[in-house]
């Protein structure tokens, strides 16, 4: 991708597609974010100043663009009658794209949602979305992807879009295979972590847990969270779980002791993750920067996208693009 490739970001958060997309010199020509905590994160780090609620702005008034990239939030999608198109998604965050798309006809499409969203509904919801994407002359692909599979030790299942309009002649485009190389989530902690939750009660139950060395005395590393432990009934946020698994999906909410991060054994402590390791499971490099709160951050880190399966899914876009 070259320097005259240009993007926007919707609902942008703290920028996860424009930190994978700066890897292939392409430049964010606009951006669009509610969140005021999230704003300030996204410009600190990128020097754009995202504009407010995208419902409020005029599709004219966003630039010219190469590629639409949009993590849209799913919490909206309510789909009644059995109309198709526009009209089945009318009021929902998914139709702010679809008019944005309309209206300015990019090239590229690059979305990302959650993994239900497949299923949701009984399958009308993705129906809808793809029906309009067509409608719009998009060719479109979509798949569900695991950050686990990526070398980014969080289990974290995604469905992601992509589309090329149908002009460009693209029907060849395949989603990134599974990287081999294992990691775990002790691969990315930090030595002596600040503004991090311990916790030290009575009612935790907890297992020793050491994977096993193969035959170059390396760890086998399981490359999925593994559980080893619980604190009161282990209910939701209450689970233990191994530094030598992977970290459980990020999450902006949830409740529980382990909220939004879950709970760990690491040196013999039972702790949520650090703001930083959170970062660094998404796939953040530490050049980025956090100026949250560690409440705010772990809400920011919970809503991003994996920017390491970004980048690979951009690398098959390239080869075909």
């Amino acid at each position: 991708m070259n320097k005259k490739n240009t993007f926007i970001d919707l609902f942008a958060g703290i920028g996860g597609f424009h930190f994978a997309l700066s890897d292939f010199n392409a430049k964010c020509v606009f951006a669009s974010e509610i969140d005021k905590h999230a704003s300030s994160t996204y410009v600190h780090n990128y020097g754009v100043m995202p504009h407010g609620d995208i419902t409020k702005i005029n599709e004219s008034s966003i630039p010219k663009h190469d590629i639409l990239c949009a993590g849209f939030p799913c919490q909206a999608f309510s789909i009644s009658g059995n109309q198709k198109g526009f009209n089945d998604i009318r009021g929902t965050l998914f139709f702010e794209i679809a008019r944005i798309v309309n209206f300015h006809k990019p090239k590229v499409l690059l979305l990302e949602n959650v993994k239900n969203l497949v299923k949701h509904n009984n399958g009308a919801t993705l129906n809808t979305i793809l029906d309009t994407l067509y409608n719009l002359n998009y060719t479109v692909y979509y798949e569900v992807l695991n950050a686990s599979n990526y070398q980014l030790p969080q289990n974290r299942e995604r469905v992601y879009f992509v589309c090329f309009r149908n002009d460009m002649n693209i029907r060849n485009f395949l989603f990134p295979k599974h990287i081999d190389k294992k990691t775990a989530l002790y691969e990315v902690l930090e030595h002596n972590p600040i503004n991090v939750k311990i916790v030290d009660r009575k009612d935790i139950k907890v297992k020793e847990y050491t994977p096993q060395l193969n035959i170059f005395n390396e760890y086998e590393l399981p490359n999925k969270p593994i559980q080893i432990g619980i604190v009161n009934k282990g209910g939701q946020g209450e689970r233990i779980y191994s530094e030598f698994g992977h970290a459980i999906t990020l999450s902006a909410y949830g409740g529980g002791i382990g909220s939004k991060t879950g709970l760990y054994k690491i040196n013999d402590v039972i702790r949520k993750l650090s703001p930083r390791e959170c970062a660094r499971v998404q796939g953040f490099s530490d050049s980025f920067e956090i100026i949250s709160s560690p409440s705010q951050s772990y809400k920011q880190f919970g809503n991003s996208v994996a920017t390491r399966v970004l980048k690979e899914i951009i690398n098959e876009i390239m080869k075909v693009y």
